[in-house]
């Protein structure tokens, strides 16, 4: 099952203030998986990244635009974009970051990792042999170890970048996670996703990536982001160990 125009794969990239960066990105996209369909999730960008997207879709039969209305975090741009993803006969759903830091000559590895026969979920990695960060400072590296090993331990899952926002998933396997009760708002989504696939007993992969920090543009990683995704993964491995002293008791 393929759309009109052959794709069975949709590369979904969400901005906001991100029109120093995403024409590049495209083109890497376009470059690496010619056949795979693109969504761009602009969130009223106020620099004009929605019009640049609308023009390139223009030129483009494989770029397609979702714009809404407003900035309501990370999460909830994926939520859309799946939610419009899987009312098209898409088999592979990607996310991607627009700003450069994502390899995309990585994506043909990363999409093969959930064909038939492999895994539900595959995950550019940047914390498993052969991955690498190129341009953090020290403390960025820290807290990302440091909470991917948090979440690993609270959460049970044998995952190393589970904050990774680079992925692909099967649309079944986005189909078979509940998303409709997904709460996630900032980066704590892709941990969120992450444990979901996870406790379904679904097939997670890593392939290893190298992560450059971005060139153009703003970061959107705050300390707000940082908090909301110890404090959830903090209540999801509370509720976990509820769940198995009250099957222990029963």
């Amino acid at each position: 099952m393929t759309t009109e125009r052959g794709a069975d794969t949709l590369i979904v990239i969400p901005t906001y203030n991100e029109a120093e960066t995403l024409g590049t990105t495209i083109d890497r996209v376009r470059k690496a998986v010619p056949r795979a369909d693109i969504l761009v999730v602009d969130d009223s960008s106020p620099d004009g990244t929605g019009s640049l997207a609308d023009a390139r879709a223009a030129a483009d039969a494989r770029v397609q635009v979702l714009h809404r209305r407003q900035k309501s975090g990370l999460g909830d741009a994926y939520l859309d974009a799946f939610a419009w993803a899987l009312e098209r006969p898409y088999l592979i759903v990607v996310e991607m970051d627009a700003d450069g830091s994502h390899p995309a000559d990585r994506l043909p590895a990363l999409i093969a990792a959930v064909r038939p026969g492999g895994a539900d979920l595959s995950i550019g990695s940047r914390w498993v042999s052969g991955g690498s960060v190129v341009n953090w400072p020290r403390s960025r590296r820290v807290i990302s170890r440091g909470g991917n090993l948090y979440a690993q331990r609270l959460l049970g899952m044998r995952v190393n970048d589970a904050t990774a926002g680079f992925r692909a998933f099967r649309a079944d396997t986005l189909r078979a996670i509940d998303l409709d009760n997904v709460a996630s708002h900032g980066y704590c989504f892709q941990i969120d996703l992450t444990r979901r696939v996870s406790e379904r007993g679904l097939g997670i992969t890593e392939v290893p990536i190298e992560f450059r920090e971005r060139e153009l543009g703003q970061s959107k990683m705050s300390s707000s982001i940082v908090l909301e995704a110890m404090g959830r993964v903090t209540l999801w491995g509370i509720q976990r160990l509820w769940r198995r002293l009250t099957r222990r008791a029963a």
